[in-house]
């Protein structure tokens, strides 16, 4: 019988095993702790951090010293979960939100500088949304981005978008890092977004952050309303359920606050 280590890959799994030496406990590691760790050369380690860094799996922490987890395995993470366990998970959430509120409903996650509809639940029409699962729009231009990004830092987010100048989608589109970072401080206090128009003018949009079992921000919930503006006596029992229905998933996803 054959052994199943003659079908293993060394270098392969020494990468792999690299990347499990970071956890939300050891964020950044320097290339000699890791070589410490997984008991090869450094001169190995360097190789593997040069390669991995490459395609974007590891990173340079502020500094330059350290290395961190980098978007390509955040990029997996959410394809993990947008192949799998959210969407599985997260549509009898936004139906019986959607039932609730009589609006539609959507689960996205984000794919660097975009975000992705992983699952949705659409009121008939006329009120039928005009986005479908698999449906990419611009983080930075959207409330269920703004909700995606809230938990990078201002350096995290310069380095997503060096560019001087964001580019535009409408009025209320935030025109520099600088305005995006403090957006996302404002909806991070409130810890959900509400906003008329910000996108399409004829659409407003209710969202709250989900979180995954570590605490990290994996997906944003919203409803959309087809108006341009919400009114006021609604604005409560909207705000209510969306929060409610994100805490929900997030508990399904194993979260559990204070716990981190």
């Amino acid at each position: 019988m054959n052994s199943p280590d003659k079908y293993t890959v060394p270098g392969l799994e020494r990468g792999l095993r690299l990347l499990q030496e970071f956890s939300r406990h050891q964020k950044t590691l320097s290339a000699p702790e890791l070589a410490r760790r997984l008991d090869v050369p450094r001169s190995t380690v360097f190789r593997l951090l040069a390669t991995l860094e490459q395609m974007g799996f590891v990173e340079r922490a502020e500094g330059g010293r350290d290395y961190r987890l980098g978007m390509a395995v955040l990029r997996l993470g959410f394809d993990c979960l947008a192949s799998q366990e959210l969407p599985e998970i997260g549509r009898p959430v936004l139906d019986r939100l959607r039932q609730e509120l009589g609006y539609s409903t959507a689960l996205v996650v984000r794919d660097g500088r975009s975000i992705i509809y992983v699952a949705n639940s659409a009121m008939p029409e006329p009120f039928a949304s005009t986005v479908n699962v698999g449906t990419r729009l611009p983080a930075h231009a959207t409330v269920l981005g703004r909700v995606l990004l809230q938990d990078l830092s201002l350096a995290q987010l310069r380095e997503l978008y060096p560019e001087e100048q964001l580019k535009v989608y409408s009025d209320s589109t935030p025109r520099t890092v600088a305005d995006l970072f403090e957006l996302l401080q404002q909806d991070r206090e409130r810890n959900y977004v509400v906003e008329e128009g910000f996108l399409d003018r004829g659409i407003s949009t209710v969202a709250a952050a989900v979180r995954g079992r570590g605490g990290e921000v994996v997906a944003a919930l919203g409803a959309a309303i087809p108006a341009p503006r919400i009114e006021p006596e609604r604005v409560d029992k909207l705000v209510a359920g969306v929060r409610a229905s994100a805490n929900e998933l997030s508990r399904l996803l194993g979260y559990v606050p204070g716990a981190n």
